[in-house]
């Protein structure tokens, strides 16, 4: 129990400091940021499928029905990070970015016969972005209006959960987590012909909750192999977070400066999420799956700064269709040769993924990009006199995002995470 408690305590002071994945992409200023799944280690090497895959050495958040695989005397500890070059593309103007960070820190254990728990932290959503723009006005004085766009933040969840077997083939669970984070947002812009800086900045503190609901279902087929089916829902609310919009308008020639304050009484929601997974398992040598996420963000109104043309007034308020239901399918498979093989080679797992995701924003007016993605890991075990059960989790991940007349992105990301497998809970007999 004691180092149940540790564990607990490490977890929770290490993603505190170091939990937000950073991003550099600009299509993180839309929506809530760019969003996140709760794979771990093992998913990231077959491009993020888990939804129904269910092993007793593996910790899987994605679906909390799979906590209750573990084994009796096993305590999982699973840490990861990863970092990432993006190059950007837009009518031949081409620029790159780095960023990375810590990802999670997730553990689980078994409670009782059939009952596994979980814990730890799993990001949520990232914002990270610099860049400007010039934009010339057709008013015949050869005006231009430089903007500068910045924003970080995103959302985090700690949670706690819990997965139970009632019988043989079916398992349930749920994850229930304390969802927080913040995100700040500006856009400062200056005219040629005007001595006047116009800044607009969106903020927000997030502090919240979040619930996700589990199920497996296991077909035996024959003696060595068996189909998973699962699914998993969401459930969508508010967040009861007052997001803000702040205006200021800067006379460089007097150096005053006029803010204007708007605020939106409980502003931001989290759409309703649907999962749907199913696996083939051949023994311990070769799993292949596929997964879909459906969100409705469709049915979200977000904050939105408008002016009246006709009337000139401005105001900050909660708007339909900026947002739109999304779609993500993964599909990814791993294969070991020989699991308790003598060679080194047969031991590791090999993984490979590839996957297509719709955007959930609009861009003014129009679908944001679309996304493809591959991935290719191995799980590499760690031999030695004191753990031969822990794995090394590496993984290489292409993504692709575009649409028409707007930033191209090629993302190079690759992650590491370490899985401890230890046996705390098995007894010592002395002779």
């Amino acid at each position: 129990m004691n180092k149940f408690l540790a564990s607990f305590v490490l977890a929770t002071l290490t993603t505190s400091a170091f939990a937000q994945s950073s991003t550099n992409s600009p299509y993180s200023q839309f929506g809530l940021g760019d969003l996140t799944d709760q794979s771990v280690g093992f998913n990231k090497g077959m491009n993020g499928v888990g939804l129904a895959m269910r092993r007793g050495n593996e910790v899987n958040p994605m679906n909390p029905a799979s906590y209750s695989s573990i084994d009796s005397l096993t305590m999982l500890f699973d840490a990861g990070f990863s970092g990432q070059i993006t190059y950007y593309n837009e009518n031949g103007v081409k620029a790159s970015g780095k960023s990375g960070g810590f990802d999670y820190v997730v553990a689980l254990f078994r409670a009782f016969k059939n009952v596994g728990v979980s814990f730890g932290v799993l990001p949520y959503s990232n914002i990270g972005y610099n860049y400007s723009s010039t934009e010339v006005l057709n008013d015949g004085n050869q005006t231009y209006v430089q903007s500068q766009y910045e924003g970080d933040g995103g959302l985090h969840q700690l949670y706690i959960g819990t997965g139970i077997r009632p019988i043989k083939q079916l398992s349930i669970g749920f994850n229930l987590a304390y969802l927080w984070g913040d995100y700040n947002r500006s856009i400062g812009s200056i005219e040629s012909s005007q001595l006047s800086i116009l800044t607009k900045e969106y903020r927000a503190d997030i502090s919240s909750y979040k619930f996700d609901l589990g199920v497996q279902f296991e077909l035996p087929l024959n003696k060595h192999d068996n189909i998973t089916l699962a699914a998993t829902w969401t459930p969508g609310h508010s967040l009861k977070s007052d997001p803000e919009c702040l205006i200021t308008n800067i006379k460089t020639s007097i150096s005053k400066a006029d803010t204007t304050t708007f605020k939106i009484d409980n502003g931001l929601k989290i759409p309703t999420t649907f999962g749907f997974g199913v696996t083939y398992n051949r023994e311990q040598n070769l799993r292949v799956g596929a997964d879909l996420h459906i969100q409705k963000w469709g049915g979200v109104d977000f904050p939105t700064l408008t002016k009246n043309q006709q009337t000139g007034v401005t105001s900050y308020a909660l708007k339909s269709g900026l947002l739109k239901d999304s779609y993500r399918l993964n599909i990814g498979a791993e294969w070991t040769p020989r699991p308790l093989g003598r060679k080194f080679l047969q031991r590791v797992r090999y993984r490979a993924g590839v996957g297509m995701a719709t955007p959930y924003y609009y861009i003014n007016g129009k679908e944001g990009p679309k996304e493809l993605s591959a991935s290719i890991g191995f799980g590499i075990p760690i031999m030695n006199g004191y753990n031969n059960r822990s794995i090394l989790n590496i993984s290489g991940q292409i993504v692709h995002r575009s649409a028409d007349n707007m930033i191209k992105e090629n993302m190079l990301r690759l992650n590491i995470g370490l899985t401890f497998n230890e046996r705390w809970f098995a007894k010592w007999k002395v002779e």
